[in-house]
């Protein structure tokens, strides 16, 4: 198998506080590039890419609802890596030929950066989430 993997696209982090997460990382010279919203579970939640040279840090606040779990976390907040790729869909179907355990049942639109971009994630041996992202 020859997976494609342009880059580490980002790290994303689920905050508490959106704004106050995104004014400490403004503290260390990271600028916001991209700001949105997103739907979970019948709520809306709130996401910054935070970008420094080719460096980008997704910190998103999930709806309220769900807030209480990651405040409760105590091995810190990292949720998952996510690589870029050239082409999402010729990548999902690879990894589903290769039996890899993909969560989604296929890549998902979001409305992020300006034409959007479109993902999903697989599942490693100790369940930790890498996502494969292209942008639009």
């Amino acid at each position: 198998m020859k997976l494609n993997l342009a880059r580490i696209q980002h790290i994303g982090i689920p905050v508490v506080d959106l704004a106050s997460s995104e004014a400490f990382y403004q503290s260390l010279g990271f600028t916001n590039v991209m700001s949105s919203t997103f739907q979970h579970e019948g709520g809306e939640g709130k996401v910054a890419m935070m970008k420094q040279g080719d460096i980008i840090i997704e910190i998103y606040q999930m709806p309220d609802a769900a807030l209480n779990e990651i405040r409760s976390r105590k091995d810190g907040h990292i949720d998952h890596v996510a690589f870029d790729v050239e082409d999402i869909d010729a990548t999902f179907e690879l990894l589903k030929k290769e039996g890899f355990n993909i969560i989604e049942e296929s890549p998902v639109f979001l409305a992020f950066w300006q034409k959007g971009c479109k993902y999903f994630n697989i599942t490693g041996p100790d369940g930790e989430r890498l996502e494969f992202n292209q942008i639009l």
